[in-house]
This record gives structure tokens, C-alpha cells and sequence, in this order.
């Protein structure tokens, strides 16, 4: 039996956000018992790495699994040494409404605040 460790992740996911994460799992009818939201790390945007957030019905098996406030962050191990420590909240403004990310890692970013450096 293999008793390997996974890394640890630190994701912080604010009130306002958590609020706009469930009503998204409920919208697409995803159980809070196996789904969560999926954020990730891709390779583009205009910084470099772009932030994904997805709503998924269960993890992969090689995810790392973060409990927030009644929902599930699943965080693949790729993207989990770029997202640790960071934290993810949701505004409105007159310009608009979306997610926003605050990332202990990150280097740079740039203006549309969903693209980074590391």
C-alpha cells in the first residue's frame, strides 16, 4: 500500500464568492457531496499563466481536494504550486461582475486581472 503524500494547498475562497460558487453548482444541478469547482493554472493569457474556474461533478483521482464553507476546491497538481496561498473573491462594480484572484505567487500580472507571472 502506497502512503504517499500530497502537497498541501492553501485556497481561500471569500463569503462573496462562495455564495456565487454554490449558486453556480446549483444551477448546473451538481451535488455539493461529490462536485466542487475546479480552479486551475493554463499556460496563456496575456501575463503568461491564465486562471481557470470550472463547476465539475467529482475530482480526478490525482487532485489535490481543498473543503471550503459547504462546497469542494478541486486543484490539479500542476496548477496547485501556482495557487497556494492565493484567494478568490467575487465583485461588482459598474464596469461588471466576475471573480477575482489574489495570488501570493504571482510576479506580475496585468490589466484584466486573470492573467499572471511566475
Amino acid at each position: 500500500m502506497s502512503t504517499t503524500q500530497q502537497p498541501a494547498v492553501t485556497i481561500t475562497v471569500t463569503p462573496g464568492a462562495t455564495v456565487e460558487v454554490k449558486r453556480f453548482m446549483e444551477q448546473e444541478g451538481v451535488s455539493s457531496e461529490q462536485g466542487g469547482l475546479r480552479v486551475s493554472v493554463q499556460p496563456g493569457g496575456c501575463s503568461g499563466f491564465r486562471y481557470g474556474l470550472l463547476i465539475e461533478e467529482q475530482s480526478a483521482e490525482d487532485d489535490l481536494v481543498v473543503e471550503q464553507d459547504g462546497f469542494k476546491v478541486f486543484v490539479d497538481p500542476f496548477s496547485a504550486q501556482y495557487l497556494n496561498g492565493i484567494t478568490i473573491d467575487y465583485v461588482s462594480s459598474m464596469q461588471g461582475s466576475g471573480f477575482t484572484f489574489k495570488n501570493p505567487n504571482a510576479t506580475g500580472g496585468c490589466g484584466c486581472g486573470s492573467s499572471f507571472t511566475a
